[in-house]
């Protein structure tokens, strides 16, 4: 038996936890709230700090949208969706951190649900986590993966394996021929587990997140760094918003069913920089980072 109840508490919760902890983490500013409902059906609970003592910009979103009839970015690969009346509801967070040091975190975890009158539900959870680094340790790339695997494998062995490399494939940027980072988490569809299990699946992998990022953060904020790992760090970031503006999912699922533009674009980072033909000097920080930006074996 499908629970939204259960599941929008859940996720109420898990925004709740993750803000806290990161203006804990942070102390120095708290986030700044926005309720807000959708013309056709439900409404959300956008949340973004800005200029932190750790964080420049941080956004951590809770919505729960309904709809008669779903957006061509969702019917063009699921055809059977067509006609139905659809829900949807989910968190989802991106952490632009001020120090180029620390990497810039993503996750989401989510839910979807298409009905018909005659016919059975359709439903599925999401979600993820992955990392961005622009100055990248080994220490932290396998320690994110390391939390990535133990959230996932007592469901099943080969989750990780597998939702890792969907994880690659996803945030791949095939105009650059790079990964948007060095990946971790992502799944879709799964209700194979039945919904118990595949909602414990959700919980497990968005509780993760804050053992998983929170301890890179605290080694890397205090960080030394100056104008040429600043201005570095702006360069990538316009990776970021590539990547989101060109092929993320969730992007385009929000702007087409006529989501809240603001909170669909909370991603962004506050700043960005694009420089034509640059190339990072050889035998540098910066040259080093395309090693990474490749998929691999981490554990």
């Amino acid at each position: 038996m499908i629970d939204l109840y259960s599941i929008e508490t859940y996720l109420l919760r898990l925004q709740d936890t993750i803000c806290k902890t990161i203006e804990a983490e942070d102390g120095q500013v708290q986030f700044q709230e926005d309720q807000w409902d959708r013309k056709e059906g439900g409404g959300g609970r956008s949340r973004v700090l800005s200029d932190g003592a750790t964080f420049e910009k941080a956004g951590v979103g809770f919505s729960h949208v309904k709809g008669a009839k779903l957006p061509p970015s969702a019917t063009a690969s699921r055809p059977e969706l067509a006609g139905r009346s659809w829900q949807a509801m989910g968190v989802s967070l991106v952490i632009h951190p001020k120090n180029p040091y620390v990497p810039t975190a993503h996750a989401n975890v989510r839910f979807f649900l298409a009905e018909h009158d005659t016919e059975d539900p359709i439903w599925w959870f999401g979600g993820g986590f992955d990392l961005t680094p622009f100055y990248p340790v080994d220490e932290d790339c396998t320690h994110f993966h390391r939390v990535a695997r133990d959230a996932v494998e007592p469901f099943g062995t080969g989750y990780y394996q597998q939702c890792k490399a969907a994880c690659d494939l996803y945030f791949y940027l095939p105009h650059r021929d790079e990964t948007r980072g060095i990946g971790g988490l992502f799944f879709d569809d799964l209700n194979e587990l039945g919904f118990e299990q595949s909602f414990g699946f959700m919980q497990s992998v968005g509780n993760a997140f804050v053992p998983a990022y929170l301890p890179i953060v605290r080694r890397r904020k205090d960080t030394t760094y100056g104008a040429r790992e600043r201005e570095f760090q702006l360069y990538r970031r316009g990776r970021y918003v590539e990547f989101n503006l060109v092929y993320d999912r969730g992007t385009l699922f929000g702007l087409q069913s006529g989501g809240r533009a603001e909170s669909i674009l909370m991603s962004m980072p506050p700043l960005a920089r694009w420089e034509y033909g640059y190339v990072p000097p050889h035998n540098t920080d910066e040259a080093r980072l395309s090693d990474y930006l490749q998929p691999r074996d981490w554990l």
